[in-house]
């Protein structure tokens, strides 16, 4: 009987001319991945192949790559047949555009250690898996590697990405750079430059980050993981350059030594937490921050390495920048913004850009940017409250690069000069206070849970319904304190059920916990 398979499986003892030659590039939507295709079935045809592009598309951008696939083999006048996608332990060379690609890749049998040339940039792009978890999402970029280097006969990996970036062209360029580099292919490095040459546009750049990427994966001695990214390298921290009018000025200098005189590890964090809330709000803000912060360090020493202190300073910027109708706005009519905007989209200078922004306020944050007495007397008031929520409850586009739907969100942020009055920011001030207090209460009897307290504040974030859902997480996590009053392993508790929290966004896994924190009753510490 005939083995349907063998025909999937490379001929053993074929010739070159008869060895067809299989890639595989996976990319998604913005990463150049169809034109990376016709790059190399250019230089395959330069070169005296005939090649085969064809492509599935993935179902969209971070849920499923577009796969290109190519199949190339030498012109000796006979007609090849080629496949139309990959198969499994059937591809030699494997080009990810970032490192869980290749990883996603090598999941679904792409990659084999007998036979497949791994390449791919080093560089992540969050999943949708991973950015909507509550927490810290990622999946680990080590594992990726080390199965990486087991999975594949040869692995080269590294900052592609950036390498495009900094020659203003795509990644498509230094991968194929890559891919010339690796000599994986039986090609010279001529026939690559002239495919890129042959597109006719941003040729330069292209070339640019070709070459780079080129030389990089022939300087790699062994393939190996780019350990850079792998572990980066901490930035290096800059005096930022402060400019404005010298009443400020002064005001700044002034919180900036206040800093200074704060004990060596806490700098760092409190410097970055200070700058935080003054761009927030104001120098005054930032002196309420400090004051704050002083009360933990006072309470904090270097034998416990102030871990207090360096939780304090963080959280609390977080807590006093609590994301507004106000602070939306703001930044959304920001220079900066748009020339980010501008960066992402690849908008030419001179050109026009078109932003819509989407809205869609509750009555919640309709009377929080109410000053407080008014905001509260229409809370107090449900059939009052919901009579405007029917008005003010929809979604709303608005063009920002319009003159009437820009100065509509910059007066909204400007009123941040009169937010300390609103009832937002009063609600925010009770809440924060109960909850450092609460933490700083804890410090004479255990030192460590009152750190772990102030990490909970980890869990707020957002405004409108995620904040709610977030508030109501936190308030649960500290629901348990009265159950851990006198135990020795208090601390960790309070860190597993934020660590449950911050897991599952539907909290099943914080409702098992805490069900769990209710049956420790009197026993003895774990």
């Amino acid at each position: 009987m005939l083995d349907p398979s063998a025909a999937l499986r490379p001929k053993t003892g074929a010739s070159d001319d008869e060895r067809v030659i299989k890639l595989a590039v996976l990319a998604v939507g913005g990463q150049g991945g169809g034109v990376l295709a016709d790059w190399i079935t250019d230089v395959a045809e330069r070169s005296g192949y005939i090649a085969q592009s064809t492509s599935v598309a993935g179902v969209a951008q971070r849920t499923g790559a577009t796969i290109y696939y190519i199949e190339m083999a030498r012109d000796t006048g006979r007609l090849p047949v080629f496949a139309l996608s990959p198969s499994q332990g059937d591809v030699d060379i494997l080009i990810a555009a970032e490192l869980m690609e290749a990883g996603r890749a090598i999941i679904r049998g792409f990659v084999t250690p007998e036979r497949t040339t791994l390449i791919t940039s080093s560089h992540r792009i969050a999943a949708v898996s991973e950015k909507i978890e509550p927490g810290d999402g990622r999946a680990s970029s080590e594992k990726v590697h080390a199965t990486a280097q087991a999975a594949a006969k040869r692995f080269i990996a590294f900052d592609m990405e950036k390498i495009a970036a900094d020659n203003g062209t795509m990644i498509s360029a230094s991968l194929l750079g890559a891919l010339a580099g690796s000599d994986a292919l039986p090609f010279p490095r001529e026939n690559y430059e002239q495919a890129i040459g042959a597109a006719g546009r941003g040729v330069k750049a292209s070339l640019a980050a070709f070459g780079a990427a080129c030389d990089r994966a022939r300087g790699i001695a062994a393939p190996a993981a780019d350990k850079a990214a792998v572990k980066p390298a901490a930035p290096e921290t800059k005096p930022a350059k402060v400019s404005g009018p010298e009443t400020l000025l002064k005001g700044w200098r002034e919180l900036a030594a206040r800093v200074a005189a704060l004990p060596e590890p806490v700098r760092d964090m409190a410097e970055r937490g200070l700058k935080k809330v003054v761009d927030y709000q104001d120098i005054a803000y930032g002196d309420e921050y400090l004051d704050r912060l002083d009360k933990a360090v006072a309470l904090d020493n270097a034998e416990r390495g102030y871990a207090l202190s360096i939780a304090a300073a963080k959280h609390l910027a977080n807590a006093m920048c609590y994301d507004d109708m106000i602070r939306v706005a703001d930044l959304k009519t920001r220079s900066t913004r748009d020339k980010r905007v501008r960066k992402e989209v690849g908008v030419k200078e001179g050109s026009v850009l078109q932003v819509t922004e989407y809205f869609h306020p509750r009555i919640e944050e309709f009377c929080g940017t109410l000053p407080a007495g008014l905001g509260s007397y229409i809370e107090e008031r449900p059939k009052l409250a919901a009579f405007l929520d029917r008005r003010i409850n929809r979604g709303r586009h608005i063009r920002t690069d319009s003159f009437t739907g820009f100065s509509m969100l910059w007066f909204i942020g400007g009123l941040r000069r009169w937010r300390r009055a609103l009832l937002r920011h009063r609600i925010e001030v009770e809440h924060l206070e109960r909850w450092y207090e609460l933490a700083l209460s804890h410090v004479p009897q255990n030192y460590a849970l009152a750190t772990e307290i102030l990490n909970c504040r980890r869990l707020i974030k957002g405004y409108s319904d995620t904040h709610a859902r977030a508030q109501s997480k936190f308030d649960r996590v500290l629901s348990a304190l009265p159950m851990l009053t006198g135990r020795d392993d208090a601390a960790d508790w309070i860190r597993r059920l934020r660590e449950a929290a911050l897991k599952d966004e539907k909290g099943d896994m914080l409702d098992g916990a805490l069900k769990t924190v209710a049956t420790l009753g009197d026993s003895p510490a774990l």
